[in-house]
């Protein structure tokens, strides 16, 4: 066991864990936090992605070592007091909310989109959400809320 010490949902975290032992284990089973989903266990679904310093990242290839000195958001660290978060209001809107299971990792994806690139194109949404899967939808809705949370831009054909 080593002490891991990070910034969770904003907050400073101090676990004491086994420094192999996967993020997705530790964030669901030590911390509680269900919004991250397992569903493949190999990268390839999304359903477990958090932000690691701002950027998406599969949490079922990161051991908790590497969390040392990093930033963690995941969904339950999304929203606020006021409500949720745009994305997490177009989402709903847009109708982009299915059985929910691969929805945390979507609009935690979207959301570091969008903090890169504010007005991103259909095809832009596309490829930054090409490693999250959804079997309800056909993702025409998510990329509509991506784009709904966008705002009105020029190249939303």
């Amino acid at each position: 066991m080593v002490k891991i010490e990070f910034i969770l949902n904003g907050r400073p975290k101090v676990v004491d864990a086994a420094p192999d032992r996967r993020v997705v284990d530790l964030l669901r089973q030590d911390l509680g936090l269900t919004g991250v989903k397992e569903a493949c266990g190999a990268g390839e679904c999304g359903a477990c992605t958090i932000l690691l310093d701002g950027l998406p990242r599969l949490s079922c290839l990161l051991l908790a070592a590497q969390l040392q000195g990093r930033q963690v958001l995941t969904i339950e660290g999304l929203a606020s007091a006021q409500g949720p978060h745009p994305v997490q209001a177009a989402f709903a809107q847009a109708g982009a909310v299915q059985c929910g299971f691969c929805t945390p990792g979507m609009v935690l994806s979207s959301v570091a989109l969008l903090e890169r690139q504010a007005r991103p194109s259909r095809q832009e949404i596309r490829q930054a959400l090409a490693g999250n899967l959804c079997r309800c939808t056909g993702y025409h809705k998510i990329v509509d809320a991506v784009a709904l949370a966008a705002g009105p831009g020029e190249d939303q054909a």
